[in-house]
């Protein structure tokens, strides 16, 4: 098992967290509480689910709550053997393919969380598949009584899994704990609240902003306070995959970085493979950790949580994650940007009008 810094410990590498969580899983006696987007049916997704069986013959508590589209590729066998040993598993929102598809299907469970025993979270970037295991990841363990406030949201989603909620405040307050708190998102056109803290915390940097994100595709008003903060002497930085697993995403994303660079917006690309982490770090102490993505289809259409604050253990352990993401990097080419193939102006174009979406 890795090294852990206690309370907090801020993971990058997937192998060494997947590791970790499972010596976590492990040790449960009470509960353990798993929600994820996406559990794959492969190595990684089996080794959990087979980590999950042994625990529930012991008579752990266990519940899993999955996005319905995000792990389409299981299904309730996946899970008999669980199941028969008194695990409950929960699909958020299955799929149904009607008029509703691109309206109430579209809204996902993008969340990320594992509880454990009142005693461990892990709350951040990842999901729970092979395929990322490659990938640069934010997941952050901690060992704290927090634990009992995360808890308490994960019940709220198990409770509503396949209910349309018409009580949004009741499940959007602000969950505080010392110098933490913990924002949730739920899909809405208007209430976005982790972006509309973003755009609080971006308007009153005073000297750094450093954006980790894989899918940059920010609103006007993010856009707007990103390139106010550039022109009063901030430095603004966005660390972005040079090649993410979305390629679509990347096409669009390049018709704002040109504009954005002129701001003064310095964009860092990453080189080795997808970086997928999401961070928040301004002034290199304020902090966002958790699962939401810098663009459009995060902050509408998505069930996400965040953990914002100033706690500085975490706050080091994100400027050192960031230091070492920016070692692997390469300032983007605005001359490049300029000479890019007409074929990939056209497709900016053509994107542009389902931004929402991607």
């Amino acid at each position: 098992m890795p090294v852990i810094k206690e309370p907090f410990h801020l993971f990058a590498d997937p192998i060494r967290y997947y590791n970790a969580m499972i010596d976590d899983i492990e040790s449960a006696i009470d509960y353990i509480f798993i929600e994820t987007y996406r559990i794959g049916n492969d190595v990684i997704g089996t080794r959990f689910k087979d980590a999950l069986i042994r625990k529930a013959r012991m008579g752990v508590e266990i519940k899993l709550l999955i996005d319905g589209w995000g792990s389409s590729a299981v299904n309730n066998a996946f899970f008999d053997e669980l199941i028969k040993h008194g695990g409950e598993v929960r699909f958020f929102e299955k799929i149904k393919f009607n008029s509703d598809i691109f309206t109430r299907s579209h809204k996902r469970n993008h969340r990320k969380l594992m509880l454990i025993d009142d005693e461990i979270t892990w709350v951040g970037s990842t999901n729970l598949t092979e395929y990322n295991l490659n990938w640069r990841e934010s997941m952050l363990r901690i060992k704290d009584d927090l634990t009992l406030a995360f808890k308490k949201a994960f019940r709220q989603d198990w409770k509503i899994y396949n209910t349309y909620v018409f009580a949004k405040a009741n499940y959007l307050r602000i969950i505080r704990h010392n110098t933490l708190e913990i924002l949730r998102d739920m899909p809405s056109i208007t209430k976005q609240r982790i972006m509309r803290r973003y755009q609080q915390m971006i308007s009153r940097a005073q000297s750094s902003i450093t954006i980790v994100t894989p899918y940059f595709l920010p609103g006007y008003m993010l856009r707007k306070v990103l390139m106010e903060a550039a022109h009063r002497g901030v430095v603004v930085q966005v660390i972005i995959p040079k090649r993410s697993d979305v390629g679509l995403v990347d096409i669009l994303r390049n018709k704002y970085m040109g504009m954005l660079h002129m701001s003064g917006i310095r964009f860092l690309m990453y080189l080795p493979h997808n970086l997928h982490a999401k961070l928040v770090l301004i002034d290199d102490k304020l902090f966002s950790i958790g699962s939401p993505n810098f663009d459009y289809r995060s902050f509408r259409y998505m069930y996400e949580i965040a953990l914002i604050g100033q706690q500085p253990d975490i706050a080091e352990q994100v400027r050192e994650h960031i230091r070492f993401t920016r070692e692997s990097t390469e300032a983007f080419d605005y001359g490049l940007w300029q000479r890019r193939p007409l074929i990939n102006k056209f497709f900016e174009w053509l994107l542009l009008p389902i931004r929402h979406l991607l």
